[in-house]
């Protein structure tokens, strides 16, 4: 396994499918004094994500907030143990609640493991929230297409501009609630943001803000 990494001043990678579990999206880490991750894993890796966190030289009971941002296994499945253990507050789309809340069309069957259901603390309703941390803000975007209740974020650190966008590639098969036609105006309201840096939920790390929009483009242009 790789180790986990600095993608840009205070935001970091601490899980992935080569780095704690082939099961896993790209777990991301924003350190606002409070610790936020963007998604949890599978499940599987929790422990080692844990110990990611760490090697980078942050204290787990740092954080307070994990950001879910849908209901798909390899997105959510370690939430209820960051919940349990560490205190971490659950924010995702009520549209997706059920899902997190339930262990409702998740997928946990196609990759064979067991999810542990958990509440969910913060529940979006709006299409955008701004929630304030000690050292800056987290910017959530409804952003449906792949999931109806998709959510994406974006912070401003360092003059530049990081875009959250798990799973904003798809697939949007409309039997997982996908929708392409709500995907493709999405991604054309991502695009707006004129992102810097885009962090993915499976294919890695895009920049300078030229790759961004390429990868925002391909997509839009596809549907």
């Amino acid at each position: 396994m790789k180790e986990p990494f600095k993608v840009w001043n205070n935001v970091y990678a601490v899980g992935s499918a080569d780095i704690s579990h082939p099961d896993d999206c790209i777990v991301y880490l924003i350190d606002f004094g409070e610790l936020v991750l963007i998604d949890s894993g599978a499940g599987s890796s929790f422990d080692t994500l844990v110990t990611n966190i760490e090697k980078l030289g942050f204290d787990p009971n740092r954080l307070k907030t994990i950001l879910a941002t849908h209901a798909h296994i390899d997105h959510i499945g370690s939430l209820y143990k960051f919940q349990q253990i560490f205190g971490a507050q659950i924010m995702a789309h009520a549209l997706d609640a059920k899902g997190i809340q339930q262990g409702i069309r998740i997928g946990a069957e196609l990759y064979g493991v067991y999810y542990t259901p958990c509440n969910i603390d913060r529940i979006v309703k709006d299409s955008d929230e701004h929630i304030r941390f000690e050292g800056g803000e987290l910017n959530i975007i409804h952003s449906p297409g792949h999931t109806p209740g998709s959510l994406t974020a974006y912070i401003d650190t360092d003059n530049r501009r990081v875009l959250f966008g798990q799973d904003i590639h798809g697939p949007y098969y409309v039997r997982w609630g996908g929708d392409p036609k709500q995907a493709k105006k999405s991604l054309q309201r991502l695009l707006k943001l004129k992102a810097d840096i885009l962090c993915e939920g499976h294919f890695g790390i895009y920049q300078p803000a030229s790759e961004v929009e390429k990868y925002l483009k391909g997509y839009i242009n596809s549907l």
